[in-house]
C-alpha cells in the first residue's frame, strides 16, 4: 500500500505542476490567453481517459493470459517500469530547469496564432505521459495483476491523490519554505531506489523462470535483523530492493543497476553544466 501510495503522490505532485503552469499563464493573461482555459481542461480530461484507458486494457490482457504467459508478461513490466522510472528521473534533471519557460514559450506561440489545440494537445500529452508512467509502475508493483484490484490499493491512490494537492498546495504558498528543487531532488532519489527494487524483482522473477542463475544460492542471512517476508521488510524490500537471503546474481544485478544509474546520471548533469560554463567562458 505504501508503495503505491508513494508512486500515486509522486506522479500527480508532477502533473499537477504541468496543469499550474499553463493555468496561470492562461488565467492571469489578457483576455485572449483566457480562451485557452476550456481547451487547457479539455485536455486534462483526455490525459486522464487515455491513463484509464491504458489501465483498463493492463488489467484485461492480464485476464485473457495465463501460465508461463502471465508470468513472463508481468516480468516484462516489471523491467519496463524500471526502466521508464530510470528514465523520468533523467529527463527531469535535463528539462526540469526550462520545463515552465518551454510550457510558456509554447502558450505564447499559440496565443500568437490563434490555435488553443496546442494547448489541449499539450497538456493531454502530459496528463498521459505521467498517468500512462503510473499505470505502469503500479502494474510492476503488482497493482491489478491477478485481474482484479483490492480495496486497500484503492485507498491509497485516493490517499496519494489527496496527498498530491496538499503537497502542491503548500509548495503554492510556502515558496520560501519548501523549494520544489528539494522536493524533486529528494523524490527523484526515492524513485531510483524504488527502481532499484523493481529491478530486483524481475531478477527474481527470471531466476525462478531459469532465465538466470543463482550463481550462489545464498550469501547471507539477515532476516532476523530485517525479514523481507515481513510487512516492514516488505515495504522496504519494494522501495529499494533490500533481499534478506540475496543470491550471488541479485548482488551483482543491484551493483549492475546502480554502476549505469551512476553513469546516466553523471551524463545528464554533465549536458546541464555544459552551458553555464560556456556562458562563464564567454564573460
Amino acid at each position: 500500500m505504501g508503495q503505491v501510495l508513494f508512486i500515486v503522490w509522486r506522479e500527480s505532485v508532477e502533473a499537477l505542476l504541468v496543469v499550474g503552469i499553463l493555468y496561470a499563464w492562461l488565467k492571469n493573461g489578457d483576455e485572449d490567453a483566457q480562451r485557452g482555459l476550456p481547451y487547457l481542461w479539455g485536455g486534462v480530461a483526455a490525459g486522464i481517459l487515455a491513463a484509464i484507458a491504458l489501465g483498463a486494457a493492463l488489467v484485461g490482457f492480464t485476464e485473457v493470459l495465463s501460465g508461463d504467459a502471465q508470468d513472463y508478461f508481468q516480468t516484462a513490466m516489471v523491467l519496463v517500469a524500471c526502466v521508464l522510472i530510470v528514465q523520468m528521473v533523467l529527463w527531469m534533471k535535463q528539462h526540469g530547469r526550462t520545463l515552465k519557460r518551454d510550457m510558456e514559450q509554447s502558450l505564447q506561440k499559440s496565443k500568437q496564432d490563434s490555435n488553443w489545440w496546442g494547448v489541449a494537445v499539450l497538456v493531454a500529452l502530459a496528463i498521459a505521459r505521467e498517468g500512462s508512467e503510473t499505470v505502469i509502475f503500479l502494474y510492476g508493483l503488482g497493482f491489478g495483476q491477478s485481474g482484479h484490484v483490492d480495496p486497500s490499493q484503492y485507498l491509497a491512490v485516493g490517499l496519494g491523490l489527496a496527498l498530491a494537492f496538499l503537497t502542491f498546495y503548500l509548495l503554492q504558498v510556502g515558496g520560501k519554505i519548501f523549494s520544489w528543487r528539494l522536493f524533486f531532488r529528494v523524490t527523484e532519489i526515492m524513485l531510483l531506489f524504488l527502481g532499484a527494487g523493481l529491478f530486483q524483482t524481475g531478477v527474481d522473477k527470471l531466476i525462478d523462470k531459469e532465465f538466470l542463475p543463482t550463481i550462489i544460492d545464498q550469501l547471507w542471512d539477515s532476516s532476523k535483523i530485517l525479514d523481507d517476508s515481513s510487512t516492514f521488510g516488505s515495504l522496504v524490500a519494494t522501495l529499494t530492493g533490500y533481499r534478506a537471503h540475496p543470491a550471488l546474481m541479485n548482488l551483482i544485478a543491484y551493483a549492475a543497476y546502480w554502476g549505469v544509474v551512476w553513469l546516466l546520471v553523471r551524463r545528464a548533469n554533465r549536458k546541464n553544466t555544459k552551458p553555464v560554463r560556456r556562458a562563464a567562458g564567454a564573460a
